[in-house]
């Protein structure tokens, strides 16, 4: 689930990138973050397939609920570091003006 969950994510992102592929919101970023997990869930999976053989397709549905709870905590986290990014960079200034009072117009 960890998995699947970090590739749809990678793959959203991805499109996101694709179809609106402004420099400034560092969705390029995003899913470079997103890719980089799903890439550690598949080295994860490989080795516990290596691990279990032919067990580790008939997971328990509490092991199941613990890795879509998993998956969903990095996307999270994944989003968080996005976030703390962007407002780092700040490309529009907004949080800069919002900080110092001034109006970003004048």
């Amino acid at each position: 689930m960890c998995l699947l969950i970090t590739v749809f994510a990678a793959i959203t992102a991805t499109v996101v990138w694709y179809k609106n592929n402004n420099p400034d919101m560092l969705i390029g970023r995003l899913a470079l973050i997103f890719w980089g997990a799903s890439l550690m869930w598949l080295v994860d999976a490989i080795a516990e397939y290596i691990e279990l053989g032919a067990e580790y397709f008939n997971p328990a549905p509490a092991d199941m609920l613990n890795d879509a709870f998993l998956g969903l905590s990095v996307a999270a986290l994944g989003l968080i570091i996005w976030l703390v990014m962007l407002l780092v960079k700040d490309p529009k200034g907004t949080l800069r003006a919002a900080l110092t009072g001034k109006n970003k117009n004048s």
